[in-house]
């Protein structure tokens, strides 16, 4: 409900229409695209830790005035702070190529847990020393395949659901951009005010 009534008193904002939520979601789901792949490239929060301080730090501002952007900016705010985004990472990538910093290995897989900690999941054990190698800086734990599958062994629960419910997830941790159009319960007109914003998952 919150939302909703900011919606209605910022009449500005980027997503109070349904055509406005669509555009201004175009460009975030782009920039937010182009952060998935460099996570994919350089590895989970690595690659703004492999640039200069001065780098580091233009790019944390950009981050900020991009999710204030997100919060409560108008279309053309979103639409300018998207592509500066884009810009600021491009920045970091050509950065830590410059600087002589390698890619993640592809053998390794790292996501994000809600801790802030980042996750490193090796075949072997042998490669565990490789992921610590990499962490540079990073709050990090490793397991392998076999210790995944020690932990997995004791949900029996966990699994069933998987088994029954093939595709099912157990976590909320996102790797993937959202389509905008989920957020929409009722559609109408593009120049409908979205009151319905989050109805979808309220009534989940």
């Amino acid at each position: 409900m919150a939302k909703n009534q900011t919606n209605q008193q910022r009449p500005d904002r980027w997503d109070a229409l349904h055509g406005t939520h669509i555009t201004g979601r175009s460009y975030i789901d782009g920039a937010e695209a182009l952060a998935i792949e460099m996570e994919k490239k350089w590895g989970t929060d690595r690659l703004r830790l492999l640039v200069s301080q001065e780098l580091r730090e233009k790019f944390d501002r950009q981050r900020y005035l991009f999710r204030q952007a997100i919060e409560s900016g108008t279309l053309e705010t979103v639409r300018r702070e998207a592509e500066r985004m884009c810009t600021a990472l491009y920045a970091l990538d050509g950065a830590a190529k410059a600087s002589g910093a390698s890619p993640i290995d592809a053998e390794i897989m790292e996501i994000a847990l809600a801790s802030g900690t980042v996750l490193a999941i090796v075949g072997e054990p042998d490669d565990a020393r490789r992921a610590f190698a990499r962490a540079d800086g990073r709050r990090m734990i490793v397991y392998t395949l076999e210790e995944v599958a020690t932990i997995l062994s004791g949900y029996p629960s966990v699994n069933a659901t998987k088994q029954v419910w093939p595709g099912a997830t157990v976590t909320k941790v996102r790797r993937h951009v959202p389509d905008p159009l989920d957020v929409i319960a009722h559609p109408t007109g593009l120049d409908d005010a979205l009151d319905d914003l989050w109805t979808t998952e309220q009534d989940a």
